[in-house]
């Protein structure tokens, strides 16, 4: 029964990870030719809305700048007993974006072709998840928000981007934006946090470090939620591909909300790019197809801008620009564009006790992880995150491992396929992931537990980095090398990992560093 139930949890929880990706960028449907076409011109565009976009957006738009924010995804919009995210269990079209080939563990899931929430994008030897809809992957993340320590953040990071700085003014200043607080003692003494409790029973038994977790949640909405007033979302562990009942401070209704509520910045939703371009003159063209939620196409953009902000995350920005490259719509880009990509060396478990039942609802997202930072050259995390409810008890929760890696993939374009694919080694994160993560997670798990590790069915990233990084591609800001009005804001400018840490905390904080430094010396001048 075990090994039944664990391949249940492990198709419906990684339902949208297990799919194998299609294409990358938009195709026209049938009788495409009869699509119209729209010009228009801008003074600045920014492509993606997840950290990156969407601090751009408002911090542009609170100058007093306007800004058009394309987004290829929908809103989804929530509140208390809403049904807008699907369930990880019993996954529906919602799930998956509409150019992601349907093969969940080798067999088809047959959905209606939809902009749903994750893209998986296939590379050699790495499949990375990658979202989709207004608020990026702040929308299906867990929600860990977690700020590198000094020794860890200047070993990983460029030290230029000044550790002083960023724990003073940056990383604050997002965590006041997404309202960051840990779970209550109130919510973890109930019975739905039997499984947060039992990872801290045993991480303090193997004598590890042991810290609740900052989430982006009103944890009020969870407490109601034992009262009876809502529905489950939080305290069942359902809200794993996206959490129904609202209270989740994502980035559509903290930072785009607020930049909407300037009326300087333009949000376009179901607005897919599928390729850039510097003009003649020295300004940027954006090719966009509007699409309906099936993905057909209904008409055809071209946008002319001075400012182009790409922020489509590490392996859509990187695709658009590699492809841009080598199709010679920017022929002089850094040679190093499509160079130091990195996994954050990803592990997902399925920890089955066999000692202790987790219970078959469990709360969450997330509340404990154990932060193993001593040595920032192997620093790893280790995290426990709620299961989705299942029919049975299942004896089984969720270890989700991260850390810091050596090895770096590239992108290569490829003329047949027409777009940038990832080439990983093999094994790239063998170092980290066998020699700490691995063995972090066997001693908190304990020598009478079952750990099924979900990358030996499909060996995936959830938190891509790197493509277009600092130092190598562009400057700490994001401004990209050779190319006036060019910036790159989101996971594609992090050097291949986050210091041990999943990464929208310091993505945010470093897009926040650079748009302090872009609006006080660009606007006016390059913007």
């Amino acid at each position: 029964m075990p090994s039944i139930t664990r391949r249940s949890f492990l198709v419906g929880a990684a339902a949208a990870g297990a799919a194998v990706a299609g294409g990358g960028f938009a195709q026209a449907a049938p009788g495409a030719s009869r699509v119209g076409l729209t010009r228009e011109e801008h003074r600045v565009v920014v492509i993606g809305s997840g950290f990156g976009g969407g601090i751009a957006a408002l911090r542009l738009a609170q100058a007093g700048v306007p800004v058009v924010l394309l987004e290829r995804g929908k809103r989804w919009s929530t509140g208390p007993n809403a049904d807008t995210f699907p369930n990880a269990v019993n996954p529906d079209k919602r799930i998956l974006w509409y150019q992601s080939a349907p093969q969940l563990f080798g067999k088809p899931a047959v959905f209606d072709p939809y902009v749903g929430l994750v893209e998986a994008v296939a590379g050699e030897n790495m499949t990375t998840m990658c979202a989709a809809g207004l608020g990026g992957g702040s929308l299906v993340y867990q929600g860990m928000s977690l700020q590198p320590s000094e020794a860890v953040f200047n070993t990983h990071f460029p030290q230029a981007l000044d550790w002083d700085l960023m724990n003073r003014v940056h990383y604050p200043r997002v965590a006041r934006m997404l309202q960051l607080d840990t779970a209550p003692d109130e919510l973890v003494d109930s019975p739905n946090y039997l499984a947060p409790r039992i990872f801290a029973r045993n991480v303090r038994r193997a004598g590890m470090p042991l810290s609740k977790i900052p989430m982006p949640i009103d944890w009020s909405f969870a407490l109601r939620e034992l009262a009876g007033e809502m529905k489950p979302s939080y305290t069942n562990g359902s809200g794993a591909m996206g959490v129904n009942n609202g209270g989740k401070h994502t980035v559509d209704v903290t930072y785009i909300a607020a930049a909407e509520a300037t009326g300087n910045v333009d949000v376009r939703t179901l607005h897919q790019v599928t390729d850039v371009e510097r003009d003649k003159d020295g300004r940027w063209v954006v090719y966009v197809d509007r699409i309906d939620t099936t993905g057909a196409v209904l008409e055809n953009k071209i946008l002319t801008t001075d400012t182009l902000i790409m922020s489509a995350g590490s392996m859509n920005t990187t695709k658009l620009l590699v492809r841009a490259k080598a199709t010679g719509r920017i022929p002089d880009l850094p040679d190093a564009l499509g160079e130091g990509w990195g996994s954050n060396a990803d592990r997902i478990y399925v920890w089955t006790n066999l000692e202790d039942s987790f219970g078959v609802e469990q709360g969450g997202p997330v509340v404990y992880g154990s932060l193993n930072w001593d040595d920032p050259k192997s620093a790893h995390t280790v995290i426990q995150a709620s299961m989705p409810p299942m029919p049975i008890d299942a004896r089984s929760t969720m270890l989700v491992g991260y850390g810091v890696s050596e090895s770096r993939g590239r992108f290569v374009y490829d003329a047949a396929q027409g777009q940038a694919v990832l080439r990983w080694p093999k094994d790239g994160d063998a170092r980290i992931q066998n020699g700490h993560i691995g063995p972090a997670v066997q001693r908190i798990a304990g020598p009478r537990s079952i750990l099924t590790d979900t990358n030996n069915v499909l060996n995936s990233t959830w938190h891509p980095l790197g493509g277009a990084c600092m130092g190598t591609v562009c400057d700490l800001e994001g401004r990209v090398q050779g190319q006036r009005g060019l910036y790159v804001l989101d996971g594609a400018l992090m050097p291949g990992n986050a210091a041990a840490c999943n990464p929208s905390l310091s993505i945010a904080a470093v897009a926040e560093r650079a748009m302090d430094q872009i609006v006080a010396k660009d606007v006016g001048t390059l913007i």
